[in-house]
């Protein structure tokens, strides 16, 4: 896993449907058609995004959805 410093630079950023419908605790990730997933935190745009390989998010995500009430 890697950080990119400013995820600003990146385009077509989109919350994550596993995200607080408030508002709150809200995730984004964009795609960069390179095999690895940036995620960054909603409430800090400008700030860092970690770069997670494709399949270990699709892993997380399986894991996430095999776990009613998170």
């Amino acid at each position: 896993m890697t950080t990119v410093p400013e995820s600003s630079v990146l385009t077509g950023w989109r919350k994550s449907s596993y995200s607080n419908g408030d508002g709150a605790a809200c995730v984004e990730v964009a795609h960069l058609h390179v095999g690895l997933l940036p995620v960054r935190d909603s409430k800090n745009p400008h700030g860092p995004a970690l770069l997670i390989p494709a399949h270990a998010w699709a892993d997380f995500i399986d894991e996430i959805k095999a776990r009613p009430g998170l």
